[in-house]
């Protein structure tokens, strides 16, 4: 028997002390789990001691803040013997991906790295609960087989994606419990006050924000995940009370880049879930509801970037409260919920660390596909440069995907246009860019710039079109050949951008032609500069300008004359824009800038609407569009609280998304229309605009054209449906969300900054008839303007010869309509401009 060193023997005695120091969630808390709701800071406390207390065993670090201040952490545990080595598991991990920086070798015997995410939707609450379990069975000395699955694998634990939803939940139903949790599901604990716990800090929902990476939660939380890029991922979900466990295999329909490998080890871990599901007798289902199509999910992110991704989904939500009486009778308490999530930790783990070496070998393989044999009908993509920034914004995306781009060439090529849908010749310039699909990243290059998705089953869970051209409205092309470029070239240095302000300069001028320039104007007008904007195009000089151009006339101005240049230079500096400096206000083509065709602009007051009623969702999407990305002050009003003296302090009034009371109000209702008609600004938003249609505020919704001929038809045998169809029955009038093209009046200044066309993301089938006066029909749709996605048979000739956007001229005031929703989970960038139209330029 050989002797054990005495270094290494007072190691393992000190390990073993620091092990048994351990402490238990229930130890540490001095509640059991499940007895109550942890808030946030006291799962970031227990972490902490888990770290601190078994620091051979797990690392903790810190990856990001909130909105709200609040830590997002990750754990990573594993071994003794891969701790220590824990970077070179990760460099080598990007070499098994060729995403590393070096030229050395993978070792493709390296441990399978698995990620688990905890709690994107805030009022999910339990697997929180649950990694807090999982994360001490992991170091708990007494549990062996935990010991023997982390010489395997790199467990990587993130226990609360969405620490202010949580938090805002919890705190919530703490307020509310007695001593002791009511399970009846009709009392107060059950239901949750608006905006309720699910989305982040701005209302957003983090689970649809992996790919667009809008909200600071998810761009932080990407950086740490595209340093790592775990073999699987698990995202950890709550659904209704009554539904039983659901995890993989997933439903259909599944993208057509998920690999035989994907699918086949869904398949495994989900019977080893299910092994340790049916010996407790717990109910569970797979296969159904939850498919793997939309790319910027918790599940199908990760799958598009080489991983096995997965949902799991508890029933419970926040409907479950502590505990509550399911449809069965049984009583679903938060201890079952929390302890179902952390038996699917623990099998999925387990499932992992026994096929580690097949793992990483087929994690390697789709790498290597991705470069050599990238999917998809191109071999490359050409996005020609816009005016504005929104190549700028697309080269963000890129980066932040991992998702590798080039500088084009001066030349000419051929390739498919993406609006058009013909082969067309292009002249390429420096300021366009070329994406090459064989690279690392070529899967999610193909799906977030294919065309037309293919879909092998039409009942999805969320939008079936989201291609980046049509999102970014810049023009592209794709290429039968790899095209030679400048890879990731770095934008010119923004300060080559300005000039020096000049005395005998009369006037600035900028083009409105994008964010940057929507944010350029949001500065400025919060300091008092006074601005003019031009309804027809001109010229001057050398110069030819569009509609919407922004005029600062130093005369307008002469109250701030001292501080003027300095007031637009910072904020074109600010807004990465450039700016013309001119002489004089006399014009060479079009009208001078004294003309009433030139308009004087007026800062705006602005409300938004929120409370009972009004969606969350649509309501955080202009929130944050105010507060973070355009940085314009906005007033948000309750919806029950409106009244006429605070109409008296607004220019602007925004019903999101919603269902409004209080035009059921007659007096309310004619107090909003008096409002108008003496100068206000109404827009109201998808439902909102059907809810205006039907108080007769003067638009109407558009009917389908009437059954011709009905009575030569014969019997009617459509009402014979049989009910395992049930679920597919809808399907032929059902539109999950697809892109139309919508043909614009961009003489009006609702579509100033857009060409003739924008492209709409439509998620229902509603439609408008268009206004035969008092109304200007800015947006419409005509027959056959289907670009991408599925849309039901019944649908498809519904949805033609509509208005989707439009103005009513209501006395000195209007009424702005946008059926459809441009600000749509904030990644729809090419509407942005046009919200921005509607709350700056219209009626001005």
């Amino acid at each position: 028997m050989k002797k054990v060193p005495a270094v290494l023997a007072l190691f393992l005695f000190i390990s073993s002390v620091a092990l048994a120091q351990v402490k238990s969630p229930e130890q540490f808390l001095g509640y059991k789990l499940g007895a109550r709701y942890t808030p946030h800071f006291n799962i970031v406390n227990y972490c902490k001691q888990v770290a601190e207390a078994a620091p051979q065993m797990v690392k903790l670090e810190q990856y990001g803040t909130t909105n709200e201040g609040r830590p997002l952490l990750l754990l990573y545990v594993t071994a003794p013997a891969n701790l220590a080595r824990l970077e070179e598991i990760r460099q080598n991990n990007l070499r098994l991906a060729g995403m590393a920086n070096d030229k050395m070798a993978p070792d493709e015997k390296a441990p399978a790295i698995l990620w688990l995410s905890y709690n994107v939707h805030g009022n999910e609450t339990s697997s929180s609960e649950a990694a807090m379990l999982t994360l001490y069975e992991l170091v708990n000395p007494a549990n062996t087989k935990t010991k023997e699955w982390l010489q395997h694998t790199v467990v990587i634990i993130d226990p609360c994606i969405n620490p202010d939803g949580r938090d805002r939940y919890v705190n919530w139903f703490n307020s509310v419990v007695g001593k002791n949790a009511n399970p009846q599901p009709f009392t107060r604990e059950h239901s949750e006050p608006w905006p309720g716990g699910r989305p982040n800090h701005y209302y957003f929902d983090l689970n649809r924000d992996w790919a667009w990476q809008t909200q600071v939660e998810t761009q932080q939380r990407i950086i740490k995940y595209n340093q790592w890029l775990p073999q699987v991922h698990v995202d950890y979900h709550e659904q209704y009370y009554n539904n039983p466990y659901y995890f993989a295999p997933a439903a259909e329909p599944y993208h057509e880049v998920i690999t035989g490998w994907q699918r086949e080890f869904q398949t495994i871990i989900g019977k080893n879930n299910a092994k340790y599901f049916d010996e407790n007798g717990w109910l569970f289902f797979t296969k159904e509801r939850f498919d793997l199509f939309y790319p910027s999910y918790g599940d199908t992110y990760p799958l598009y970037k080489g991983a096995i991704g997965m949902t799991y989904e508890q029933g419970g939500h926040s409907r479950g409260g502590a505990a509550v009486i399911n449809r069965d009778g049984d009583t679903l308490t938060l201890w079952d919920r929390l302890y179902h999530h952390f038996t699917t930790g623990m099998s999925t783990i387990e499932a992992t660390a026994q096929n580690a070496p097949k793992v990483v070998s087929e994690f390697k393989k789709y790498y290597d596909k991705a470069r050599t044999t990238p999917p998809g009908d191109f071999k490359a993509y050409v996005i020609k440069a816009d005016e504005g920034n929104k190549i700028m914004r697309l080269k963000e995306l890129l980066d932040r995907n991992g998702i590798r781009w080039a500088e084009a060439n001066n030349g000419s090529l051929t390739g498919i246009n993406y609006f058009t849908g013909k082969n067309e010749p292009v002249k390429t310039n420096n300021r366009d860019i070329v994406i090459n699909a064989n690279q690392p990243n070529a899967n999610l290059v193909k799906v977030l710039f294919e065309r037309n998705s293919r879909l092998s089953d039409t009942v999805t869970y969320d939008i079936t079109a989201w291609s980046v051209p049509f999102v970014y409205g810049l023009t592209t092309y794709g290429m039968a050949n790899y095209i030679t470029g400048v890879v990731n070239s770095q934008p010119a240095d923004r300060d080559t951008l300005f000039t020096t302000p000049k005395e005998s300069t009369v006037a600035w001028i900028v083009r409105w032609n994008g964010l940057n320039s929507v944010q350029f104007l949001s500065t400025i007008l919060q300091q008092k500069v006074k601005v003019r904007y031009a309804e027809q195009p001109f010229k001057s000089g050398n110069e030819e300008f569009d509609k919407g151009t922004l005029i600062i006339t130093r005369t307008s101005n002469q109250g701030i004359a001292s501080s003027l240049n300095k007031i637009i230079n910072d904020a074109a500096r600010k807004a990465g824009i450039a700016y013309t400096q001119v002489a004089s206000s006399f014009v060479d083509k079009g009208f001078d800038f004294g003309s009433e065709k030139v308009h004087g602009m007026k800062a705006p007051r602005i409300g938004l609407l929120a409370g009972d009623g009004v969606n969350s969702l649509g309501m955080g999407e202009v929130w944050h569009f105010f507060d973070v990305q355009i940085g314009y002050p906005l007033n948000v009003i309750w919806a029950n609280d409106l009244s006429k003296n605070n109409l008296r302090e607004l220019d602007v009034l925004i019903m999101p998304d919603g269902n409004y009371r209080f035009l059921a109000d007659k007096q309310m209702n004619e107090a909003l229309k008096d409002w108008v008609t003496n100068g206000g600004r109404l827009i109201a938003l998808e439902s909102a605009v059907g809810q205006l249609s039907a108080a007769d505020w003067g638009i109407k919704s558009k009917k389908g054209d009437d059954d011709k001929d009905k009575d030569d038809k014969k019997e009617d045998y459509s009402a014979l449906r049989r009910y395992e169809n049930r679920e597919r029955d809808f399907i032929p009038g059902y539109n999950p969300g697809s892109i139309y093209k919508v043909e614009l009046d961009n003489s009006h200044p609702l579509a100033f900054g857009y060409d003739d066309a924008y492209y709409t993301l439509k998620q229902d089938p509603t439609i408008y008839e268009f206004f035969k006066e008092l109304g200007w029909n800015v947006g419409v749709i005509k027959k056959d303007n289907q670009v991408a996605g599925f849309v039901g048979s019944k649908l498809k000739d519904k949805l033609k010869d509509g208005l989707l956007f439009g103005v009513q001229d209501m006395g000195e005031g209007n009424v702005i309509y946008l059926a459809d929703d441009p600000l749509f989970r904030s990644f729809w960038e090419n509407g942005k401009l046009l919200f921005s139209n509607a709350v700056f330029m219209v009626g001005q």
